[in-house]
């Protein structure tokens, strides 16, 4: 990455599906890019510094059910736990820190203009989008097809669902379900999926094309592949990021640390 001296650097790293605590895996990436947010700073640059909340999504929805509370409430305060943990790391909070819930409107906008270039269709009352519309997908995470299929599989995909044009396409709007939060939209009440939420707000507030797109390295694929091939069928003209930066994993008695295991040391 090259910067001219006197530009601001833009920077976008995926935040945290809010239904559990923080852990030393989320601390050592976000320590990470805090320490290239200083680094840039230091280096004589004003920073653009932009991070999620993917405050709707399967995991944070089962969680709230399982403990008969609001998601909302659950949301709102394991995100207020991030908070005062990044404190307490000393970690210099984003210019911007944006819940996918208050992006939904601009999150519709967005998929109105895939629509336009014909790179969505329905299954049902849900919205995908065609990875085959961006010519460069594939280029962020190099992987071959056969260990794409299987990473979509493990890490939030459905390549086996029927009536997809192709098992990679992605998600981008989930019709109504009972008992899950939605929105109207113009196709019909739901709520986004996971990449189209990151797209947008990336773009809502760097623009259409951006310096440093980070995050863990198990969202090399397909979450930032795919947020960057829908940024890319927005805005043909621009690359997504022109960068990509990957946090390493931190692993506990051998394993990956993770919510999903259970294996977790918390930051406090």
């Amino acid at each position: 990455m090259t910067l001219p001296p006197n530009d601001a650097a833009r920077m976008y790293v995926c935040g945290i599906t809010p239904y559990d605590s923080t852990h030393l895996g989320h601390a050592a990436t976000y320590v990470g890019f805090d320490l290239l947010n200083r680094a840039l700073r230091n280096a004589g640059h004003d920073v653009i510094y932009v991070q999620n909340v993917t405050d709707i999504d399967d995991p944070l929805l089962e969680r709230a059910h399982a403990r008969g509370i609001p998601w909302s409430d659950l949301a709102q305060r394991e995100t207020e736990r991030f908070r005062q943990d990044m404190t307490a790391l000393r970690v210099l909070p984003p210019a911007h820190f944006v819940g996918v819930s208050e992006a939904v409107t601009k999150i519709i906008s967005r998929i109105e203009m895939l629509k336009e270039r014909g790179s969505i269709y329905r299954v049902g009352t849900d919205l995908y989008f065609e990875v085959s519309a961006d010519p460069s997908f594939g280029r962020v995470s190099s992987l071959d097809r056969d260990v794409m299929l299987k990473d979509f599989a493990e890490r939030g995909g459905d390549p086996d669902r029927r009536g997809k044009r192709d098992p990679l396409d992605c998600l981008v709007w989930r019709g109504e379900r009972q008992g899950e939060p939605s929105w109207p939209s113009p196709w019909g009440p739901g709520r986004p999926g996971w990449h189209i939420g990151c797209t947008t707000i990336a773009q809502e507030h760097l623009g259409s094309s951006f310096d440093v797109q980070g995050g863990g390295r198990d969202l090399a694929f397909p979450h930032h592949e795919m947020s960057a091939g829908l940024g890319h069928v927005i805005h043909p003209q621009h690359r997504f990021a022109q960068t990509f930066v990957h946090a390493g994993m931190v692993a506990y008695d051998g394993e990956k640390m993770s919510k999903s295991r259970g294996n977790l040391v918390l930051v406090s």
